[in-house]
């Protein structure tokens, strides 16, 4: 295709030092996701999600647009995607991950 080159390419005459911001960005990027986001990224559609809640395909459509939920249905949203939701606070210097909100 005229104008597509491969990422590679693009970036083979960054210096070092770029690679490394564009490499610390693309982490970024990806632990900053939608619901929607995560789901698509684990190739799973929204019916394979219902099926595995236990649930119709419009109510994985509401959660996902949701931004506001219960900490329990966020919880077994993740879990229905293969991950595991974890908590975290963070303070000045310390950050303490909290257990046991939203479990059954």
């Amino acid at each position: 295709m005229t104008g597509h080159r491969p990422f590679g390419e693009l970036t083979k005459g960054f210096t070092p030092a770029r690679r490394a911001r564009v490499a610390a960005k693309a982490a970024e990027l990806r632990e900053a996701m939608t619901l929607e986001e995560s789901r698509k990224v684990r190739s799973l559609s929204q019916e394979e999600v219902a099926d595995a809640l236990s649930v119709g395909q419009p109510a994985v459509a509401k959660l996902e647009k949701r931004s506001d939920m219960h900490v329990g249905n966020l919880r077994r949203y993740i879990e229905a995607l293969g991950g595991k939701l974890e908590i975290t606070a963070r303070f000045d210097k310390t950050r303490v991950v909290i257990s046991n909100i939203g479990e059954s």
